[in-house]
């Protein structure tokens, strides 16, 4: 039992250093040494080496218990600053998933709107036009354009969304986008087929939906971490260079996890579908394919309770 308990406790502080204590701790370090040097001395090597001499010299410090209480403060501060960046992180990731509800929020769509079209007609204008020749009365084909250029044009429509843009970001686009594939292929609510999926996915596609969301939620974090080294820059700009660097990583590491996260959703829902309907008496055991339409409306009238 001894063994299991250090185990334990050692991932838990490994995880705890890992989580709370090293970003924090590094926001603290940057930001006392902006607060201490400032714009005007953003650089001032020897000004911040005499303020740390200073203050290592004083009598108080000489002192074990001061010394440990001050530890225990740094490290207490870095764990509620990381705190604090795990709460914004879970406010930015429901932002980036959030509906057009605010009429900012639907201006962006509009904009995305517009954008999206423009990169359809150059994606469709790209394709082959069949037309017939008046006078030989053939269908002439004109030519397309090179199979690379119109991977290109693809790859620029799906960097704004996959379907016609309905929500404010890519992210709340490409979410939606699974659901309505999930719908359009088996006429069912994935927001209502969801939950219980869940229930009866096997451990590895748990986990590995699980490891794709936990991505996700690390990236929202870490932009989170983009937004407090932002607010630091008002006292030393240097500071803005960590925040532009934090938010690109941020926005790279967001998007790759959930596209992986959106895929494995709609995975599930290939592979698992048909056997949840069929648990829950909708088809029976002998049944084969895939799911269907009238199942999956059926499905979603029972998962709703609609009456």
């Amino acid at each position: 039992m001894n063994p299991l308990l250090a185990t334990l406790g050692g991932k838990l502080t490994e995880r705890w250093l890992n989580l709370l204590v090293l970003p924090g701790a590094l926001f603290l370090a940057a930001t006392a040494v902006g607060t201490t040097l400032g714009h005007r001395h953003w650089n001032d090597v020897d000004g911040l080496r005499t303020t740390l001499n200073d203050l290592a010299a004083r009598p108080a410090l000489e002192h074990t218990g001061t010394a440990a209480l001050l530890v225990a403060l740094v490290l207490l501060t870095a764990s509620a600053a990381s705190l604090a960046a795990q709460f914004l992180g879970g406010v930015i990731e429901q932002y980036w998933l959030r509906f057009a509800r605010d009429p900012l929020s639907h201006a962006l769509v509009e904009r995305r709107r517009r954008r999206w079209a423009r990169r359809e007609q150059q994606l469709d204008a790209a394709y082959p036009i069949v037309r017939t020749d008046a006078e030989a009365g053939d269908a002439v084909a004109t030519p397309a354009q090179p199979f690379a250029q119109i991977q290109a044009l693809t790859d620029a429509r799906n960097r704004v969304a996959l379907r016609e843009p309905a929500r404010p970001t890519w992210y709340g686009d490409r979410m939606q986008a699974t659901a309505d594939r999930v719908e359009a292929a088996y006429g069912v609510d994935l927001a209502a087929l969801w939950p219980r999926l869940w229930l009866i996915l096997p451990e590895p596609a748990v986990r590995h939906i699980q490891s794709a969301h936990d991505s996700f939620g690390a990236a929202a974090r870490l932009a989170a971490w983009a937004v407090g080294y932002a607010l630091l820059a008002c006292w030393w700009w240097p500071a803005l260079l960590a925040a532009l660097g934090c938010a690109a990583v941020a926005r790279s590491r967001a998007r790759d996890a959930l596209e992986a996260l959106a895929g494995l959703i709609e995975a599930a829902v290939d592979v698992h579908g048909r056997e949840l309907a069929e648990r829950i008496g909708l088809t029976g055991a002998d049944s084969t394919g895939l799911l269907d339409h009238e199942t999956g409306d059926r499905m979603s009238e029972l998962f709703r309770k609609a009456g």
